[in-house]
Parts: C-alpha cells; structure tokens; sequence
C-alpha cells in the first residue's frame, strides 16, 4: 500500500462532519471524534462539524470534508449534493453512489442485473402472506428496513406467525421492508480503499446475529483478520467487492458485506459508503493488517479528495 506523500497544508481546512439526525447519531459521533483526533496528530487543520448544532452552510468555508456522517443525509447522497453544489470535495462516494447504496432494495436490483450473487430475499407489503415467506424461505430468516445502517431494526424471526407479527414494527423505518433468507455459514466484511481490497474479516458475535449492540457496544465480537478464508475464496471475494462497487460508480472508500452459506458460497450483503470509523470498526483493522495504523488510514481516505 503506498505511503502518503502529501504535504498536510494541502488539504487546508476541514470540516470532519458527523452526528446529524439520523438513528445513527451516537455512532457517526464516536466516528467523527476518532478521525478529528487522528487528523489532528497528523498536523491536519481539522474542525468537527455536526449538521444537527451548525447550519449546513457553513461549509463554504472549509476546504474539504471528511464524511463520518453515518445514515440518512450523509450516506444517502444529500450531503454529497448539498457539497457538489457548494464545490466542496469530500471524501467518499458521490451522490449517486450513495443514494442506490444506501437503498439495499434498488443496490440489489443492480447487482443482480450483473448477476453478482444477492442473499435470497422478498420485499414485504402490506398485503404480503407472511406464512408462505416463512415456508420458503425457511426458519430463522431476518427482516429488515432496505434504508437503514448498522444493522438498525434488524430483526431474527425463529418462530412460526412472528414475521407478520414484526412487519407493522418495521414499517416506522425508511424504504422497503425485506425479508431474507438465513445464510449460516459465516459473515465477512470487505473493505475497499481506492482500487484496493483489503484482507477480508470475518465476524462472529456471540449472540444469535451481527447486531447494532454486538457492532457497538459489547466486547465479546470475535473478528478474524486474515479471516478463515481459503486463498481462492478470498480472492473471489475481491472480485466480487470491487465488481459491487463498480456497479454502483462507487469511488473512494467503502466496505461491502457478505454471508457465506455452509458449501462456501460467497452471497452480497450490502454496501456501505461511510464506514464507521469506531475502535470496533472493521475499515481500520482491515488496514491495519496492511500496516497502514489508523491516522495514516484517515490520510490517505483524505488525500482522495485531493
């Protein structure tokens, strides 16, 4: 991985924009802080910035920005717009990018245009019969919002008659409602940084699912990085990531997240434009392994706006 050559002073002043209104406030928060201290060691002119206590606005006046604003406006493409409009460069993908991935329903219809491997799923109405999805796809499965991040409203069915009883719950949650099938064989994260995949992590919480509270607040998550994958299957799933993101005219950073089923088969999960940036995040212990250390990691996602 190449080393940063940039002079600091180059990048100017930047505004590390984070919190905002969205379910994922307190993580965005925990993200922004981490990339304004590392930014700050490198000797970076860097401001935090929350949307929710400062007018949008205010932007104009910093050089660049640095995008940890997880969730609804900042991983959606608004944020993005609202900067191509004030021509401020930022880190990350652009407006639509952000908008197809941000919608896992409208992400999916792409990939399987290009027949990359989607988990099986069904989207979920009001007039949907609840019985059949569970007969088909069988039990657990998991429902979800299609508009939401880390893993918020992610819900495990393992009983009889409970998807119909969890749907009204998840209606209060953005876009669609999907049900997929349960793919039990391992859960992986690919990061991507520039037109590099970083070694795979694989995930195993210690409850039943990779859930918000296992992604954030407990210590008992297990990741493996380099994961248990073969050299073939790791490759393979470079392949893929960087297909997926293409896909959607991805650019910058992202992590793509996959399930692997108990014959080894790779299937895409989601796609997510801005990665948390946490001490439990997966982007930074990715790049680690790489010997790239955190700040340095925020450089270079920096240096990309240059």
């Amino acid at each position: 991985m190449r080393k940063i050559m940039t002079d600091v002073k180059n990048f100017g002043k930047v505004a590390v924009v984070c919190g905002g209104f969205s379910s994922e406030r307190e993580v965005s928060l925990n993200s922004g802080k981490a990339v304004l201290e590392a930014l700050l060691s490198k000797g970076v002119d860097a401001h935090h910035f929350d949307p929710k206590e400062t007018d949008i606005s205010k932007l104009r006046e910093f050089d660049r920005v640095f995008n940890v604003l997880h969730g609804t406006f900042g991983e959606d493409g608004s944020l993005q717009g609202v900067l191509d409009g004030f021509g401020v460069p930022y880190t990350g993908c652009g407006v639509l990018a952000s908008a197809i991935a941000m919608d896992k329903f409208r992400n999916r219809l792409i990939w399987q245009g290009l027949n990359l491997p989607n988990v099986p799923y069904v989207v979920l109405h009001d007039d949907t019969d609840f019985d059949a999805v569970e007969r088909e796809f069988g039990l657990p499965l998991f429902a979800k919002p299609a508009a939401e991040g880390s893993s918020v409203g992610v819900m495990m069915i393992e009983n009889a008659g409970d998807l119909a009883k969890a749907y009204p719950t998840l209606k209060q949650y953005h876009g669609e409602i999907l049900a997929e099938k349960a793919i039990t064989g391992g859960e992986y994260a690919c990061a991507i940084l520039g037109d590099e995949a970083l070694p795979s992590i694989r995930i195993i919480p210690k409850g039943k699912f990779y859930d918000y509270e296992a992604k954030y607040l407990r210590d008992d998550t297990t990741y493996q990085c380099p994961s248990d994958l073969t050299a073939e299957q790791e490759q393979e799933m470079h392949a893929i990531a960087k297909r997926a993101f293409a896909a959607v005219d991805g650019k910058g950073w992202a992590r793509v997240d996959f399930l692997k089923d108990e014959n080894g088969k790779l299937y895409l999960l989601e796609l997510n434009t801005v990665p948390g940036m946490t001490d439990h995040s997966l982007v930074p212990m990715a790049a680690k392994v790489k010997g790239v250390e955190f700040a340095d990691l925020c450089l270079k996602i920096l240096a990309q706006t240059l």
